[in-house]
């Protein structure tokens, strides 16, 4: 079974625990992922990746729900990065399970929102320490981590999509889900608890290559044809779903909408791209998005931040040196 890291690029806080539970700081988790060979100047997580360029636009079916103006009938431009979980920026495409679709979008002079999306739709755990520990028992071997997910009976939403879920050959087709859930808000401050996926609108294409980059190159060949498109589908909770609890998958007959098209026009993959240089912190939001209590929605938040801290000060070095 192959490390599945969820966290993908990465305000540092103390800890990712709580006082009582044994805590897990935001250094010791990002020192777990990085592994024993550093990568200087990337990510801890996800450093392979490509930076996207495009626009967003809304149907208006959301605008109900969130004061968030990008939800209104209008197009709003995005930057983005598609990525694979790997430590190494120089790894096989194909050796990752676990591919990503980050966004940022700039709603006003003061606002951004960031998103970091995967393409498992829960996490396997419900707490970092657990998460902490699941990736300690990958490391050291399939009987450690069956001991880690028998104990763990909250895995088994994640370890029926791993059963059933197949790869596919483009970032295009992949389905990317926001994993924890948060609240939209409206003008009369009513909270609906809701998660979201980019549901792709794209077909097969025929590309073949037996690069280490094949996934790029495929998204580079298809960009060159036509945009690539994808819905935005929010689930809407209702109350007998735990909105705090990222490994629960909600029933499928929860009521959905689609709020308009995410449609991805250029691709980037020079190192030194926009979009590197981003936080993709899910805890950087619009007025009209509001974080639940999910411990590890917060702890995404401080892994991000550590992470981006290493590989800013490595940057900042190596232009002294």
């Amino acid at each position: 079974m192959r490390l599945l890291i969820l966290f993908s690029g990465l305000m540092l806080v103390p800890t990712l625990g709580f006082a009582t539970q044994k805590e897990v700081t935001a250094q010791q988790f990002v020192d777990l992922q990085q592994g024993d060979t550093v990568h200087r100047g990337f990510r801890r997580a996800h450093a392979k990746g490509a930076c996207v360029a495009g626009y967003f636009e809304s149907n208006g079916t959301l605008a109900s729900l969130t004061t968030v103006p990008i939800f209104n009938k209008t197009q709003t431009p995005f930057i983005g990065r598609f990525s694979v979980a790997v430590s190494n920026p120089s790894a096989p495409d194909l050796k990752a399970s676990v591919r990503s679709l980050a966004l940022s979008f700039n709603i006003s002079p003061t606002q951004q929102w960031r998103l970091a999306m995967n393409t498992p739709p829960v996490m396997s755990v419900s707490n970092i320490q657990d998460f902490y520990k699941q990736i300690i028992a990958i490391k050291k071997g399939p009987q450690a981590i069956s001991a880690f997910f028998k104990a763990h009976p909250e895995s088994s939403d994640f370890l029926n999509w791993k059963k059933s879920y197949q790869p596919q050959t483009s970032f295009a087709l992949e389905k990317y889900n926001s994993i924890n859930a948060f609240y939209l808000k409206n003008s009369q401050n009513e909270q609906q608890a809701v998660r979201w996926s980019m549901e792709p609108l794209g077909s097969s294409f025929e590309f073949e290559s037996q690069s280490d980059d094949v996934l790029f190159e495929e998204l580079t060949a298809r960009l060159n044809i036509k945009p690539v498109k994808f819905s935005w589908v929010f689930t809407l909770a209702n109350k007998k779903d735990n909105e705090n609890d990222p490994a629960i998958q909600w029933p499928e007959n929860r009521a959905t909408k689609n709020a308009g098209t995410l449609v991805i026009t250029s691709l980037d993959r020079n190192p030194d791209a926009q979009c590197q240089s981003i936080n993709f912190d899910p805890l950087t939001l619009p007025s009209g998005v509001v974080a639940t209590e999910d411990s590890i929605l917060r702890a995404r938040s401080a892994a991000y931040a550590e992470s981006y801290r290493r590989r800013a000060k490595e940057k900042l070095l190596e232009v002294f040196q």
